[in-house]
C-alpha cells in the first residue's frame, strides 16, 4: 500500500513539474507589458515552488526503488551509487558556497576605502583574473537605484545544506545500527539516535542565533560563548555517537548554523533592504549589520567544516580515545588560520595567530600518535601467518573478493585481505583501524577480535612486519 502511495506522489509530481516548467515558459513570454518588478517577483516564486518539487520528487522517487530492492542483493548497491551521486552533487554546492565565502571576504577585506572613493561607496577593487580586468564596488547602504539584474547568493547554501542533509540519512539514518550508534557509547535505539541527531541541529541554532542577536556587538563575548557552543556540541556528539557519526555531527551542526544564517538572517535583511530601496525609502542598516555579522561568522566555520568532511578518512582523529578534544583543537588551529588569512588581506600583520595556530595543529598530530607495545609481551616474533590467521577470521567477511556480510555486499573502499599478499600490502592501515582507532572491525567489533589479537599485529608492525 505504501509503495502505490509513493509512486503516485511521486508521478503527481513529475506531472505538476511539467506544467510549472511550462508555466514559466509561458509566463516570460506573455508578461511583458506587466510591472517589471512584479514579473520578476512572480517568477522568482514559480521557480522556488520549482525547485522544491524537484526535491521531494526525487525523494519520493529514490524512496520507491529502496522499497522495491529492499532484502535484496541490489539494496547495497543502491546504497553505495545513493552516496556517491549526493556525496557529488554536496561537495559540488559545497565549493560554490565556500568559494563564494572566501571570495566576498577577501573583497571586504581588501577593499581601498580611502583613495578616490565617492561618498556613497564603502570602497572599491580593482582585479584581473582570467585574462579580465574586473572593477567593483561596495556602497555604503545601498544604490540609489536598485538594477534590474541583481544575482543573489543563496542557493549555493541551500543545496549543499539539503544535500548534505540528505547525505546523513543515506550513510548514518538508513545505517544507524552500523553507523550512527556505538553501544558502548550509548545504547540507543535507531529511531532514538536519529531524533537526537536532529533535535540537536534545531537546538543548537536556536542557542547559536539567540547569541548572535543579544551579544554581536561585544566580539570577545560573542566568539567566547560561540567557541564554548562549539566545545559543548563536539563533546556532547562524542557522548552519544559513534567517533565517526560525532565527528561528521559536529559538521553537520556547523554546516546547519551557516545554512540557516543564509536563510534566516542574511537573504530576509538583504531583500528589506531591497525593497525599502525601491520604494525610495533608506534601508535599514541594521539588516546589513546583521548579515554581515552572519556571513563573516560563516566564514571562520568554512575551515573547520572542510576538515570533518574529510575526517572519515583519518581514524586516528575519530577514533581517539579524546576524539572531542582533538576535534576541537583542530577546529581551533583551521579557524586560527582562516584568521590569519583575513588579517593579512587586510594587510594587517599578526606575528602570534599563525604560529599558534599551526602549533595547535601540530599538537593534534603528536597527540594522536600511537604508543609502542610493551616489548614484554613481544617476546617471540610474531609472524605474518599468525596476523593472516586473525585478519582472516575477523575481516574478511567484509574485505574478501566475496563478502558474507549482511550489509556489505562489495568489500568496502575496495580493501581485500584474500590473501596474505594483500594484507602485507595494506599494513598500514590495518594498524591505524585495528590497532590505533580500533573502529575495525566495523559495526562495533561484530566479529569480536579480541585485545590480544590486536596486540599480536602491533607487535608484528613494530618488529618490522616481516614476511
Amino acid at each position: 500500500m505504501l509503495e502505490i502511495i509513493l509512486i503516485s506522489a511521486f508521478f503527481i509530481s513529475f506531472v505538476v513539474i511539467v506544467a510549472m516548467t511550462y508555466k514559466m515558459h509561458h509566463h516570460i513570454k506573455s508578461c511583458k507589458e506587466k510591472n517589471e518588478d512584479e514579473k520578476a517577483e512572480r517568477l522568482q516564486t514559480l521557480q522556488n515552488w520549482f525547485y522544491v518539487l524537484i526535491v521531494l520528487s526525487s525523494i519520493c522517487g529514490v524512496f520507491i526503488i529502496y522499497m522495491l530492492l529492499q532484502g535484496t542483493i541490489y539494496e547495497s548497491h543502491l546504497f553505495e551509487w545513493m552516496n556517491l551521486a549526493v556525496r557529488w552533487i554536496h561537495i559540488t554546492f559545497g565549493i560554490a558556497w565556500i568559494g563564494a565565502s572566501f571570495y566576498f571576504v577577501f573583497l571586504e577585506n581588501a577593499l581601498n576605502r580611502t583613495k578616490d572613493v565617492r561618498d556613497e561607496l564603502a570602497g572599491n577593487l580593482w582585479a584581473v583574473h582570467g585574462g579580465g580586468f574586473y572593477y567593483v564596488e561596495k556602497y555604503k547602504v545601498a544604490p540609489k537605484e536598485i538594477p534590474k539584474d541583481l544575482h543573489w547568493f543563496k542557493y549555493e547554501a541551500y543545496f549543499t545544506w539539503l544535500s548534505g542533509f540528505c547525505l546523513l540519512a543515506i550513510v548514518y539514518y538508513f545505517n544507524a545500527k552500523s553507523y550512527l550508534i556505538d553501544p558502548e557509547v550509548m545504547a540507543l535505539t535507531p529511531y532514538q539516535a536519529i531524533a537526537i541527531s536532529i533535535g540537536s541541529l534545531i537546538v543548537g541554532w536556536i542557542l547559536y542565533d539567540q547569541i548572535c542577536k543579544k551579544l554581536a556587538n561585544n566580539k570577545v563575548v560573542f566568539t567566547l560563548l560561540i567557541t564554548l557552543l562549539l566545545v559543548l556540541s563536539a563533546w556532547f556528539y562524542s557522548q552519544v555517537f559513534s567517533g565517526r557519526a560525532a565527528y561528521i555531527h559536529f559538521g553537520a551542526f556547523i554546516g546547519t548554523l551557516m545554512a540557516a544564517n543564509v536563510f534566516f538572517v542574511i537573504i530576509p535583511g538583504q531583500k528589506r533592504m531591497v525593497a525599502a530601496a525601491k520604494k525610495g525609502l533608506a534601508p535599514n542598516p541594521e539588516d546589513g549589520k546583521a548579515a554581515f555579522i552572519r556571513s563573516y561568522t560563516n566564514n571562520y566555520f568554512t575551515l573547520p567544516v572542510l576538515f570533518v568532511m574529510i575526517s572519515n578518512h583519518f581514524p586516528s582523529t575519530f577514533g581517539n580515545e579524546y576524539q572531542w578534544v582533538v576535534l576541537i583543537a583542530i577546529t581551533l588551529g583551521s579557524a586560527g588560520i582562516k584568521h590569519y588569512l583575513n588579517l593579512r588581506e587586510k594587510g594587517e600583520l599578526s606575528v602570534w595567530v599563525f604560529p599558534i595556530s599551526v602549533l595547535i595543529l601540530l599538537a593534534v598530530a603528536l597527540g594522536t600518535a600511537p604508543a609502542k607495545p610493551n616489548y614484554e609481551d613481544c617476546k617471540e616474533a610474531v609472524t605474518l601467518e599468525q596476523v593472516s590467521t586473525i585478519i582472516q577470521n575477523r575481516c574478511t567477511t567484509c574485505h574478501s573478493e566475496n563478502p558474507t556480510d549482511a550489509v556489505w555486499k562489495v568489500a568496502p573502499n575496495g580493501v581485500k585481505y584474500d590473501t596474505q599478499e594483500q594484507i602485507y600490502n595494506l599494513k598500514d592501515k590495518i594498524f591505524q583501524r585495528v590497532v590505533v582507532s580500533k573502529n575495525m572491525p566495523f559495526n562495533n567489533n561484530q566479529t569480536e577480535m579480541t585485545q590480544e589479537e590486536r596486540d599480536l599485529i602491533n607487535c608484528w608492525i613494530n618488529q618490522g612486519a616481516s614476511k
